[in-house]
């Protein structure tokens, strides 16, 4: 009987240390989220993945205090399509968001009926905002405050999409592309609250979306927040204040570079004066690669091949730093496969918000933040690209590329000081490559592993049945619409 009672008392004891500890984890304060998404800045373009002839003291500085990952993906290497992927946790195509960067005049936008980030934190009792390019819908009412943001301040679309040449000067000449362009509106919510006319105005971008972070930070601590920082630059045109023209020694990309880098410092900063870095995940990256017929005024893709606009990993794969004191690592590096898909998921189960209830397709890699498991949750990638054409699926550590059409930087001459050279267009025929051995895919081993491609075939087929594929006039059984633009 003594016997009895003393195993119910440890019982018991255990049942009381278990319930606290839970309580306390239930009480845990909800991390704050903040994005910081840059435009076109490639794999190479900062000194943590090899970047040279300028300094990055503060993506440096993020490295080494967080995670640095080398194999993380955009899903599409184009702005919109990337952007409603990040935001959604879904391939682009499933939701109606491929096809390329959405114009001024474009006739569709991402559904508002889809979860984001901010409307699924706003919906657990976060504050949101976002300041930057959105690039998700050119006309009201497909702006941000639609889609679970409380607050916006930036442009609706890219900055090149606007009636100004190169130089600087207004576009009079109805054959050049650029007449066709509007005015380049500036956005307070969802009124416009100026106009965008001039290079100058350009250079003031990145310190008007900083100041409006920092800002937002300081009055925001003592509630759960998420800030989404989406800066227009690196993209063509660059355009750096005067504290930061002509100061990096690299030309107005390395000032560009220079300046939002300073960005990030000030973001750092105001978390840290504000008494919040522990409670506060912040996650820096890229919508896709660089778009490199711009030459000098173009960043690098750190010698992966190809840039923006194709299937390639220099399209496709862009930094990822993420920076949790006392949760993540400090100077950490991770090579598992993730995608910017990923990020959703993994920011619900860090906050305890409730995940979408349409299919996503992103998974959580919180697990591989926290240091639990070293395991990627994620071994496939397709990569589609165009209309909806599946280009390439990645598996592990290989690279199935199907036959395709594709930009070919490497065999055009790039442009010089802001005008693009001319990239030719040209077939890609099948290929297998190992990433290990081969990471800038230049040599094609499918004969020497026909198993291999066997393999990821059976992805290929699960990704057209499900997905679509326009190259094999596949129609996907799982697509979602975009909205409708009148």
């Amino acid at each position: 009987m003594f016997r009895f009672f003393k195993q119910m008392f440890v019982v018991v004891i255990l049942l009381a240390v278990y319930n606290t500890h839970a309580q306390k984890s239930n009480n845990r304060p909800k991390p704050n989220i903040i994005i910081i998404n840059m435009d076109d800045m490639g794999y190479g373009d900062m000194e943590p993945y090899g970047a040279t002839g300028y300094a990055t003291p503060n993506f440096n500085r993020l490295a080494k205090e967080g995670m640095r990952f080398t194999h993380f993906y955009a899903a599409q290497a184009v702005c919109s399509p990337s952007r409603a992927a990040l935001l959604t946790g879904c391939y682009p195509n499933r939701i109606g968001m491929s096809g390329g960067a959405l114009m001024p005049w474009s006739p569709k936008a991402l559904n508002p009926e889809e979860t984001t980030i901010a409307s699924m934190l706003k919906n657990a009792g976060y504050n949101t905002a976002m300041f930057g390019k959105w690039h998700l819908g050119s006309k009201a009412p497909y702006w941000p405050l639609n889609y679970g943001f409380e607050q916006f301040y930036g442009i609706p679309y890219s900055h090149d999409m606007w009636p100004v040449d190169y130089d600087g000067t207004q576009v009079t000449d109805t054959a050049n592309r650029l007449y066709r362009y509007p005015p380049l509106p500036l956005l307070d919510g969802d009124k416009k609250v100026a106009t965008i006319n001039t290079l100058n105005d350009q250079a003031k971008l990145t310190g008007a979306f900083t100041a409006k972070a920092v800002n937002y930070i300081k009055t925001n601590k003592s509630r759960p927040f998420f800030l989404y920082l989406a800066h227009p630059m690196p993209h063509v045109p660059l355009a750096a204040s005067p504290a930061f023209a002509g100061k990096s020694g690299a030309g107005v990309f390395g000032d560009v570079i220079s300046e939002i880098d300073w960005s990030v410092g000030q973001v750092l900063d105001a978390v840290n004066n504000a008494g919040i870095a522990k409670k506060t995940l912040i996650i820096v990256t890229s919508d896709n690669g660089p778009w490199l017929s711009f030459g000098n005024h173009a960043g690098s893709s750190g010698g992966l091949r190809e840039g923006k606009g194709t299937a390639w990993d220099g399209g496709t794969r862009v930094p990822l730093l993420v920076c949790w004191p006392g949760t993540v690592a400090a100077g950490s590096v991770n090579s598992a496969l993730l995608t910017n898909m990923d990020i959703l998921p993994t920011i619900a189960a860090a906050t305890g918000a409730a995940l979408p209830k349409e299919k996503i397709d992103g998974l959580n890699f919180l697990p591989v933040l926290t240091g639990k498991t070293d395991q990627s949750p994620r071994e496939v990638l397709y990569v589609y690209y165009d209309a909806n054409n599946l280009k390439l699926v990645r598996y592990k550590n290989w690279e199935l590329v199907l036959p395709h059409n594709s930009q070919a930087y490497s065999q055009g001459t790039p442009g010089k000081d802001g005008r693009p050279g001319p990239t030719p267009v040209k077939p890609v025929p099948m290929a297998l490559y190992n990433l290990t051995h081969d990471p800038g895919t230049t040599t094609d081993v499918q004969y020497l592993y026909p198993e291999m491609v066997q393999q990821i075939m059976v992805f290929v087929e699960q990704a057209r049945d499900d997905l679509g594929d326009g190259l094999t006039n596949r129609k996907g059984k799982n697509i979602r619409k975009a909205a409708v633009v009148n």
